[in-house]
Parts: structure tokens; C-alpha cells; sequence
């Protein structure tokens, strides 16, 4: 009995194909081949805008087409001043001290009605926001004076306190109190019920559900709070230096409003937006590094 054999059928093993040459209808015609892909990739990476260059570009030109308005007279200097009289103006101000002086007086209203507004803000929420009868006592009352315009109030802080520094301490520090209220409080009434539910069955006391379940969860709005006090704080700084005031970056625009100064005028208003984006960064800081454990969409 004889057996044939039949040629050895050829596996895939035994086949070599090229990918550095090879057939060129098997790629899409216009395709870059395997080679030029990381090239291309790394050139994108290369030709990539930082990012605090296209944050600054929309300002820059916003600048750049101000001084073009300028130059051309469009803008004449008694409507307002260009950019280069501004820069030269603002840097007369600091080589005689003006400036400086009203920026450090402006600063010090500013961190202590800031500071009072956190304590008062920050207390109120947390005794309408953790205790039902706290709410009871506080959040009408509070919220129907949120209604009231604080700018309202200065006739009346003037005769309560008179003319010094306490009025104008006085309408920051309000101003400053119920942004950081509400967001305070909506960030405790926020938590999730379950997550408390967790925490008691763990054994937390009602201290460390505060603690640790509560106060974090709030932590978020809080901050949230805190930026927009900051704005706020800046508005009220600007009306309460207006009146009845000595000295100051507010001051300094009314005595330039006394005198047609629009140039002056300006160099106060980059000052107070300066200094608002300053602490509007400081606080973004603070929330990137009290807020690592809470992974957020940061855009695409």
C-alpha cells in the first residue's frame, strides 16, 4: 500500500511582507506612509502655542487696536488717552509715590473688609447650613438683605460711623459677605446624602461628618465664593473711595475727574484690574492645591 505526499501547504509564518517599501496600492492614495507619521506628530508638538500666549494675545490686541485708534485721532486724548501717554503718565505717578501710597492704602481697605466678610459670610453659612434651626434664624433675614444694594448703604455708614476708615471698610466688608454666603451654603446643602449615609455607617461622629464629609464637599463652592468676593470687594472699594475720602486709588480718579485728567483716570482702572486678576490668580492657586483630590473636565 503506498501513501502520496502532498506538498507542504505554506503557513503565514513563512511569508515575508515589507513595510518599508513594498506594494503601493495597499496604502490610500495621498496617505503619508508609516515613516512620516511620527514626524508629523512631532512637528505638531514643535508648532504648538503655549498657552499663556494665547491667553495674553487677546489683550495685546485689544491694545494694539486702541493705540491704532489713537494714532489715527479717532480717539482724541480728551476722549481718552493712548497707550504710550498712559504708560508714560503711570510712570510718573510711581517715580513721585503717588501711586504706591494709594495702592498700599487701597490694599489694606481691601484685606480687612475681606477679612471681616469671610468671618461674618463664612459663619452665617455655616450656621444656616448645618443646623435647621440656624436656617431658620439666618437665611431669611440674609437673604432679604442681599436684595438691599450695599452701594445704598453709604448715606447711612457715613452717619453711623463718620468719614474715616471705617465706612469704607464697613461697605467692603458687606459686599464681601453674601457671594460667600450663598455659595457657602449651597456648597453644604450640595453633599451628597449618601455620602453622609456612608460616613455614619463607618461610625463618624457629627464633628467628623463635618469634618471629613461635609467641608470638603463644600469646599468647591466655597472657593467659587471666594473669587467672586474678590470682584465684588474691588466694585465696593471703588464707591467707598469716593466718598468722603483722603486717600486711595479712588481719590486719585476723583481729583483726575476734578481736573479732566482722563489719562490719570485710566492708570487707576489698569491698577484695579491688575490687582483683581492678581488675587483672582492667587485664589485659583489656592483652589488647584486644596482641590487635588477632585478630578475636573479642564477643557480640550
Amino acid at each position: 500500500m503506498s501513501i502520496s505526499h502532498a506538498p507542504p501547504t505554506p503557513v503565514a509564518s513563512d511569508i515575508s511582507v515589507k513595510s518599508d517599501g513594498g506594494d503601493a496600492g495597499s496604502a490610500a492614495p495621498g496617505a503619508p506612509g508609516p515613516e512620516l507619521v511620527p514626524l508629523l506628530a512631532a512637528s505638531t508638538r514643535r508648532t504648538r502655542v503655549p498657552r499663556w500666549l494665547r491667553r495674553s494675545s487677546g489683550p495685546l490686541l485689544l491694545l494694539a487696536l486702541w493705540q491704532l485708534l489713537s494714532s489715527t485721532g479717532v480717539l482724541t486724548p480728551e476722549v481718552l488717552a493712548s497707550p504710550g501717554t498712559i504708560a508714560r503718565v503711570g510712570g510718573d505717578l510711581i517715580a513721585d509715590g503717588s501711586l504706591p501710597n494709594a495702592m498700599g492704602v487701597s490694599l489694606q481697605r481691601v484685606a480687612l473688609g475681606l477679612l471681616f466678610g469671610l468671618v461674618v459670610g463664612v459663619g452665617l453659612a455655616l450656621t444656616s447650613g448645618l443646623f435647621r434651626v440656624g436656617e431658620d434664624l439666618v437665611d431669611a433675614s440674609v437673604q432679604m438683605l442681599r436684595t438691599v444694594p450695599f452701594v445704598g448703604l453709604i448715606p447711612l455708614f457715613i452717619i453711623w460711623f463718620g468719614i474715616g476708615e471705617a465706612p469704607k471698610v464697613a461697605i467692603i466688608t458687606l459686599g464681601v459677605s453674601f457671594p460667600l454666603y450663598l455659595n457657602v451654603y449651597a456648597g453644604i446643602r450640595g453633599v451628597d446624602a449618601q455620602l453622609i449615609e456612608a460616613g455614619e455607617s463607618l461610625g463618624l461622629s457629627r464633628w467628623g461628618l463635618v469634618r471629613h464629609v461635609v467641608l470638603p464637599g463644600a469646599l468647591p463652592g466655597a472657593m467659587t465664593g471666594l473669587r467672586f468676593s474678590l470682584g465684588v470687594s474691588w466694585l465696593a472699594l471703588v464707591f467707598a473711595e469716593q466718598v468722603n475720602a483722603d486717600s486711595g486709588i479712588g481719590f486719585l480718579m476723583v481729583q483726575a475727574r476734578d481736573f479732566l485728567r482722563t489719562d490719570v483716570i485710566v492708570v487707576c482702572l489698569v491698577v484695579y484690574a491688575f490687582l483683581g486678576l492678581l488675587a483672582d490668580f492667587v485664589v485659583r492657586t489656592l483652589e488647584r492645591l486644596l482641590l487635588q483630590w477632585r478630578p475636573t473636565f479642564t477643557g480640550r
